[in-house]
């Protein structure tokens, strides 16, 4: 999982699940200066209610 691709997929869709924000904490000490920026750019956005933990449903596309 890369840490970019992942906030893209949360502000995208406005969830973040509880395995990606696991993912985020256990992994934290192996980021870049650029990975942390981004991790403390969707922590805010968590704080200001812009993503939700949640679930992200799967949509079969024809």
């Amino acid at each position: 999982m890369k840490l970019g691709s992942l906030f893209l997929e949360s502000i995208s869709t406005g969830i973040i699940t509880p395995e990606e924000m696991d993912w985020i904490t256990s992994n934290q000490v192996n980021f870049t200066r650029i990975e942390e920026a981004t991790a403390l750019k969707l922590g805010r956005l968590l704080d200001r209610g812009l993503v939700q933990i949640g679930c992200r449903l799967l949509v079969n596309k024809f």
